[in-house]
């Protein structure tokens, strides 16, 4: 293992730091994700499969997703505490007070950056 990449190094610290203060990459994917946690509403938290199809994408890009997000602070997660017969417990998902301003900026930006250039805010057409 390179001296840089041992644990406790300064260097961890700093990408830890990073993690958790940049703002992820704005994939098509991460902006449905976001979009899906800005429309929520607090009384009807979503959970993953919500998440999964509002967003039309599978677990296995929408899970990575919430987890980047929830280690900068963007998004909180907690489990489902009432009776659940017949199914596993959810796991329910909204956007921080930072996250839900950041968030916005972000979306916000880059929709700007994009009508600079001429190009729709969302995707082509069907």
């Amino acid at each position: 293992m390179a001296p840089h990449a041992q644990a406790g190094s300064f260097e961890e610290p700093r990408r830890r730091e990073q993690a958790t203060t940049a703002t992820p990459r704005l994939t098509k994917p991460t902006i449905g994700v976001l979009e899906v946690l800005l429309n929520a509403t607090t009384d009807n938290p979503p959970w993953g499969f919500s998440i999964c199809r509002d967003a039309d994408l599978g677990s296995g890009t929408v899970y990575p997703i919430l987890d980047r997000l929830t280690e900068r602070g963007w998004v909180r997660g907690w489990d489902e505490t009432e009776p659940h017969p017949g199914r596993p417990a959810r796991r329910f998902y909204e956007l921080t007070g930072t996250g839900r301003q950041q968030a916005t900026a972000a979306l916000q930006a880059r929709t700007e950056r994009r009508s600079r250039f001429g190009l729709r805010p969302q995707g082509g057409l069907a």
